[in-house]
């Protein structure tokens, strides 16, 4: 048995003061030591003032910031994560649902994809480059409509206007009716066009450096033109529900388009019981029964007509998951940003549109993921969403502030503190992003509008970002309260704390007929809709500088 001697400190400043004791071991030591220390302890917080104090609570408050920002840093490791899987298994699905239709064609995957790869080679040498080259897995999803990675931009050479000039992308398809006809819709072409038929006039967006001179040639018109190859067949149109001046048109430019187009009418469920109820003569319409046929809907229609305003071509759009056939709008409602056409002219305007050629504005969409922290796993997410005008945050019934965490290809970008924040297309520049503060963009602007609403703060100010980001928008852990997400206005789903909305530019644009061309169409409308920049000049009687 050993003795050891405890030297301790007295705490009231008397010196050392020696505890002999026999020690049989070790935990009895242990024991011992801890005791006095702990009395050591409750004695010194007896002491007042208490010194050094400030000292350990700005380290343990550092420690909590770090607990904190790592906590943080695993919720958007797992937040990106479940994005990324959910992307992979989109992919997939596609894939093998390519797949099963070519099984249902007798044609392997495999020879599928050889016959894709030469096609590839065999086009690369002949056309300029593909927009959009990271969604090459989506070149093949399109049976009718319209795809982002479709459109061609100018090559590097004079060689290769020509090949702009002729052909942008092609389109020919057919489908088997149910008494085993075999209908084939129509086909058609996107070019840039431009003024005058001179080649020469197609400028490049090339950037050229020579002799320490940095010069950007000189850009072409831009403006794409549809043209059809073949005649359309099949004409879906959609109506403004609720109104009697709407439901006497759509059944007159029906029966016009039947007697005298001789064209296959597809119609809503409920636009269908409409016409039913007025006349058994509609019985040659169309519609369909369940969501499944809705999926395959592109697949059956070459052009959209719609009868109402800016709302109705938003729910046309939301009825094409993917490719989207253009749409011809004709305005019956209120404002008309995306609404050119007047009902009164119908019948010159579709047999305009039916000939062709006419300018097309091919409007980008957001393709929205909503990733919850609650997800056992990354492959429990939930179906993505399509939007043409806007994505909306904001912080719903709840009195306090909306607390988001932005970021931008996983940079973060800034802590949204307010009533909210709005992910607006460019065509949605003219609808909310607008009453809250942000600009006006031209519709065939590729972008992303990042606009906050009431913004507790005097510098946050609204931003434009590029098409090719992908943004993530995060209900941090510490937020006082949800949040909530609306799309196009409608399907609003609450985001609670961890959960994350992503975002990115869908590869499916809608495209919409012009009256004249895209900017004459987007100028006319913020003119006559908005009233833009409307003042009374200024007279000239006045006082003049000689």
């Amino acid at each position: 048995m050993t003795t050891s001697k405890l030297n301790s400190t007295d705490p009231h400043g008397n010196g050392d003061a020696s505890l002999p004791c026999s020690l049989p071991d070790n935990k009895f030591s242990d024991s011992l030591t801890l005791f006095h220390s702990e009395k050591a302890v409750q004695e010194l917080l007896q002491q007042t003032p208490i010194q050094h104090t400030d000292d350990h609570l700005i380290e343990f408050s550092e420690a909590l910031r770090t607990v904190a920002k790592a906590l943080k840093q695993a919720a958007e490791g797992k937040a990106f994560a479940q994005a990324e899987a959910a992307e992979w298994k989109r992919r997939f699905e596609l894939e093998r649902a390519q797949n099963q239709q070519l099984e249902h064609k007798g044609k392997s995957p495999g020879e599928c994809n050889g016959d894709i790869n030469a096609q590839r080679m065999e086009n690369s040498t002949n056309q300029p480059m593909l927009r959009n080259e990271a969604n090459e897995q989506s070149e093949n999803c399109c049976t009718n409509g319209l795809c982002s990675h479709e459109i061609l931009h100018d090559g590097e050479t004079d060689s290769h206007a020509k090949a702009v000039q002729n052909k942008m992308m092609r389109k020919v398809h057919s489908i088997t009716c149910l008494d085993g006809n075999q209908l084939v819709l129509a086909s058609f072409k996107l070019s840039w066009w431009c003024k005058g038929d001179i080649s020469d006039q197609h400028k490049h967006d090339i950037v050229s450096f020579e002799r320490g001179n940095i010069t950007t040639a000189g850009r072409s018109s831009k403006q794409i033109s549809l043209k059809w190859e073949s005649n359309p067949q099949t004409v879906l149109v959609m109506t403004k529900p609720n109104s009697t001046s709407v439901q006497i048109l759509c059944a007159e430019m029906i029966r016009w388009m039947k007697e005298h187009k001789k064209l296959n009418i597809y119609v809503e469920p409920r636009v269908m019981g409409e016409l039913l109820s007025e006349s058994s003569y509609f019985n040659f319409v169309q519609t369909w029964k369940d969501e499944k046929e809705i999926l395959s809907l592109h697949t059956k229609v070459d052009l959209v007509v719609t009868l109402g305003g800016d709302g109705t071509v938003l729910w046309a759009a939301s009825m094409f998951k993917g490719p989207v056939p253009p749409i011809v709008s004709f305005s019956l409602g209120s404002l008309g940003f995306m609404t050119p056409f007047h009902s009164e002219q119908y019948r010159d305007c579709l047999d305009s549109i039916l000939k062709g050629p006419i300018s097309i504005t091919l409007r980008h969409r957001m393709q929205c993921h909503v990733i919850r922290d609650a997800a056992k796993n990354e492959y429990e997410t939930e179906e993505p969403i399509l939007v043409l005008n806007e994505v909306t945050i904001d912080r719903g019934i709840s009195s306090f502030l909306a607390n988001l965490e932005c970021y931008c290809d996983n940079s973060f970008v800034t802590r949204v503190q307010g009533d909210g924040l709005i992910l607006s297309t460019t065509s949605g520049s003219t609808a909310y992003s607008l009453g809250a503060g942000g600009s006006m963009v031209h519709p065939q602007v590729p972008g992303i509008l990042f606009t906050p609403i009431c913004p507790h703060s005097l510098s946050f100010r609204p931003l434009i970002l590029p098409e090719h980001v992908t943004i993530r928008v995060q209900v941090p852990f510490n937020s006082r309260s949800p949040a909530w997400a609306s799309f196009d206005g409608k399907d609003r789903k609450q985001l609670a704390a961890g959960d994350a909305l992503v975002c990115s530019m869908a590869p499916w644009p809608v495209p919409t007929a012009c009256q004249i061309d895209s900017t004459n169409d987007f100028l006319r409308s913020i003119h006559d809709g908005l009233h833009w920049n409307l003042r009374k000049t200024q007279s000239v009687d006045g006082p003049q500088d000689l």
